[in-house]
């Protein structure tokens, strides 16, 4: 019988314990998943994004579904880190897994606050969103300007006692010039890739379905450049890669690893199906069982 594969993954000195984290802002921060799936088997969980103060969104409505994915303009609802700190987080340190925080904002400001109120929490890694298109004033800015990617990186990473994970907005001409912004800024690892803008329009009714016109698209239907994306950032930079964009299965989320990610997001398959986290799990294990792969890093840019 083969010996039991290893699937530890380390980002930035943080040991996981397998590849599988979820994506924010489909995830809540666990509690609502946990009826479903065990949060100990996971790498990691990251939150939904929280903001130095709490966040309305944008006006419904906000969700649509398009073919093979759906477009969102939730605009990072949020009720602010205070709230976070005194009931998400006791919930999340119930588990055995690592706790990664995405931090939102519209200024530098806004993100350093967050980043200090939560430099002495039981926090493993900080997620700085700097790529949501629905965000109207800075996030949209900071991520698809290099020199504005490099300075936001070096602010946050003086300031934060956590590790910093920067992602990345596929929203640009060049992702790897992005990357490599974000390394030079003192990034400890990329994340990416957020949601592509889009936009649905209602024939009959002659009218956007979404209130704010333009959402982001997520599901299988951006995998394909997703999977390009973070192949090309993981051969721009030496720090690891987490890739994300319409993982649905363990195959897909082979994809990633095998262009270069380190680890991997799922998040738009959550709200099809529940288990999905736990399902990709198991079914990275059964490939490396099938193929007799004993470390999960043997898979990691495999294909070149």
């Amino acid at each position: 019988m083969s010996r039991e594969p290893e699937m530890k993954v380390s980002i930035a000195g943080v040991e996981l314990k397998n590849p599988v984290m979820t994506a924010s802002g489909t995830f809540g921060s666990g509690e609502e998943y946990s009826e479903f799936t065990d949060l100990n088997r996971l790498g990691a969980v990251v939150t939904k994004g929280v903001a130095n103060v709490p966040w309305a969104g944008n006006p419904v409505p906000r969700i649509a579904e398009t073919p093979s994915g759906m477009l969102n303009a939730i605009g990072l609802q949020n009720p602010g880190v205070d709230v976070f700190i005194q009931r998400d987080l006791p919930f999340l340190k119930k588990f055995d897994t690592k706790i990664v925080v995405n931090v939102c904002g519209h200024t530098a400001e806004e993100y350093l606050e967050v980043a200090e109120r939560l430099s002495e929490e039981p926090v493993d890694l900080l997620e700085i969103n700097i790529s949501c298109p629905n965000v109207k004033e800075g996030g949209i800015g900071f991520g698809q300007d290099p020199k504005a990617v490099e300075k936001i990186t070096a602010e946050i990473r003086k300031k934060a006692k956590q590790p910093v994970i920067m992602k990345l907005s596929p929203n640009v001409t060049d992702i790897s010039e992005i990357a490599k912004a974000a390394e030079s800024g003192g990034a400890d690892a990329v994340s990416l890739i957020n949601t592509i803008t889009g936009m649905k329009i209602d024939v009959v009714k002659r009218k956007f379905v979404l209130a704010n016109k333009t959402g982001g698209l997520s599901g299988p239907a951006i995998r394909p450049v997703a999977v390009r994306m973070v192949y090309e950032a993981a051969h721009a930079v030496k720090i690891p890669v987490i890739g994300m964009g319409g993982i649905t299965n363990a195959d897909d989320a082979l994809e990633f690893i095998l262009a270069g990610a380190t680890a991997v997001c799922v998040g738009s398959a959550n709200f099809r199906n529940p288990l999905a986290t736990s399902e990709i799990v198991d079914g990275i294990r059964d490939y490396m069982l099938q193929y007799d792969i004993s470390d999960i890093r043997e898979l990691t840019g495999a294909v070149g």
